[in-house]
């Protein structure tokens, strides 16, 4: 099990330069959360492929926020045709159909999740909802993204329109353990890194509403007694007002 190990020690190694490198970016997005909700704004999380699990992440979760909007889009994820999306997450104009769907608005915040941050969706995304006013938030392999060209038609990546950037602390193409007979790397570390960073951004926007003096929104475990009754006032309150909800 030398290899297990070395993923797991991988993944502690990348979690400790997330505490070490980015603790004032979640801080910053914490910020930007805490602002949104006490001015009554929405909280979007977007990503395609294996990324949408975190956005999906925070939606609906024991313990989380309850204003998240997930962007859900079924062309874009991999339960249907996981070659298709890869496809589509490159096409030019598919982000504006998204951002209209959704209605996004001025001084809502949106976090872009993409370990490259070079396919088209997610670049045309950020572009987007930076240029209607929304506050952006990059989820994004900083080491990966800086090392590949741009697919989008700017040439530029996720990154560079962000005014927040979570850097995942990843290797290059993500998986991060060798393996010779192979000829290749397997057992990627964005998922978990990704969705570490974006719980502390729940915690910190959480701690800084309270010290802020407004009391956040947040959902029980269903699991736990008195949890279902928690989350119905929420759920009844919310219906129709978050898509996935």
């Amino acid at each position: 099990m030398k290899k297990a190990l070395e993923y797991l020690e991988n993944l502690n190694r990348i979690i400790n330069e997330i505490i070490e490198n980015q603790l004032g970016a979640i801080e910053e997005c914490s910020a930007a959360f805490a602002q949104a909700l006490e001015n009554d704004r929405n909280i979007f999380l977007f990503g395609t492929g294996h990324s949408h699990m975190l956005a999906e992440e925070l939606f609906y979760r024991a313990g989380g926020l309850v204003k998240i909007q997930p962007v859900l889009e079924t062309a874009l994820m991999l339960h249907e045709s996981a070659a298709k999306s890869t496809e589509i997450e490159r096409l030019p104009g598919y982000a504006d159909i998204l951002f209209e769907t959704y209605s996004m608005k001025k001084d809502d915040v949106i976090v872009i999740i993409s370990n490259s941050g070079r396919n088209g969706v997610c670049v045309d995304m950020a572009q987007l909802a930076k240029e209607k006013g929304l506050k952006v938030a990059a989820l994004t392999n900083l080491n990966h993204s800086k090392s590949m060209e741009s697919r989008h038609p700017s040439g530029k990546k996720l990154y560079q329109f962000a005014d927040i950037v979570l850097d995942n602390m990843g290797c290059v193409g993500d998986a991060s353990v060798h393996f010779e007979q192979l000829g290749r790397n397997a057992a990627p570390t964005s998922t978990s890194a990704g969705a570490a960073i974006l719980n502390a951004v729940v915690a910190g926007c959480i701690e800084k509403m309270l010290d802020d003096g407004v009391v956040p929104e947040v959902f029980s475990s269903s699991n736990v007694d008195g949890g279902d009754e928690v989350n119905e006032v929420f759920v009844r309150k919310y219906r129709g007002k978050i898509r996935s909800l």
